[in-house]
């Protein structure tokens, strides 16, 4: 078998891509990237046999990782010999979960993708709004944009007001007092930084450095720390969606087989046990993708099953249990449980 290889399949602009981008630069992990199309379809991701629909997706080796939630906690086990990110203390972890929480499900990032600038050229194109409107499972307009972007400022105040009044107020450069970014800075900036750099998106007279001095601050820090990471890395190498295949395929598996909980609840309810088919998927957004193999490990943290490439060669998916939906798969019947 080859050495294990990471590889990230993503595109520049995804906001979520950032997270494990900034987070593979500042420990100085290296990696290939696959880049991806902004819409469906994605050729690269269905060569391994993947119906997740949402960027970005990231192979170790022949196991294949997708919600950037995993992902991270995933990266952080990887090259021990590297200073690791993430937390250490149990205060500084519940400090890096609550605010990662704040961020993805409390909604400000969910907030701040209605404020994207309504003159942006991918809002001429027909095909953009078919896209995200099987992304969000609801019609997607700019007339809907449109009326909601109020709301969503108001609700993006929330998040500036948070980090301005409370832990950037004391004057300290990283979330919890480190020397450099850390896990939680990455967990907690990319949406303000995201939202803040889209042209437009913000009114001046309610979102500047002058308002905000310390979240500003803290955004152009965050930036430089990532820009002179990047320079010290060098470029990630680019591959095909053939290539980045064939490198996943004759790859190993970067974790040992775990096993099922058996008294896990959901084990239970729907009967499961290890090596059968299931059928998993997000329970927010892209939701109608569904993946569907046999059941390799399930715990309170996470999902594994087991998928077939194309090519018939055998890789195994990793998903949240939080954030996702798992129902027993009936073959002969050729459907899945409602998901």
């Amino acid at each position: 078998m080859a050495a294990k290889e990471v590889i990230l399949y993503h595109y520049p602009h995804s906001p979520y891509a950032r997270r494990v981008v900034w987070y593979l630069a500042l420990r100085g992990i290296p990696y290939s990237q696959c880049v991806q199309p902004n819409m469906m379809p994605r050729p690269d991701v269905a060569r391994l046999g993947v119906s997740y629909r949402r960027i970005p997706i990231l192979s170790i080796g022949r196991d294949i990782y997708v919600d950037t939630r995993l992902q991270l906690p995933k990266l952080e086990e990887l090259h021990p010999e590297l200073p690791r990110l993430g937390a250490t203390t149990p205060e500084q972890k519940a400090i890096e979960r609550l605010l990662s929480a704040f961020i993805i499900d409390g909604g400000i990032f969910q907030e701040a993708a209605k404020l994207l600038p309504l003159d942006l050229p991918l809002f001429k194109d027909p095909n953009y709004f078919k896209d995200r409107g099987d992304f969000s499972g609801k019609p997607f307009s700019l007339e809907a944009l449109k009326k909601i972007r109020p709301d969503a400022l108001a609700e993006i105040t929330v998040g500036f007001d948070l980090f301005e009044t409370t832990l950037l107020a004391d004057g300290r450069e990283w979330i919890l007092k480190t020397e450099n970014p850390s896990l939680a800075d990455i967990e907690d900036v990319w949406a303000l930084h995201w939202v803040s750099g889209l042209k437009g998106a913000l009114p001046a007279d309610r979102f500047s450095p002058e308002k905000y001095p310390l979240v500003y601050a803290w955004i152009k820090r965050f930036q430089e720390a990532v820009t002179a990471a990047k320079a010290r890395n060098g470029k990630p190498k680019s591959l095909s969606g053939e290539e980045a295949a064939k490198v996943i395929e004759k790859s190993s598996w970067n974790e040992k087989e775990k096993t099922v909980d058996v008294g896990d609840p959901l084990v239970v309810a729907e009967g499961l046990k290890k090596g059968s088919m299931v059928a998993v998927c997000p329970t927010d957004t892209g939701r109608s993708h569904k993946d569907i193999g046999k059941l390799v490990s399930l715990d309170k943290d996470e999902v594994v099953i087991e998928i077939k490439t194309p090519e018939g060669e055998t890789v195994r998916l990793h998903t949240p249990r939080h954030g996702f939906k798992l129902r027993r798969f009936d073959e002969e019947k050729k459907g899945a449980a409602k998901l």
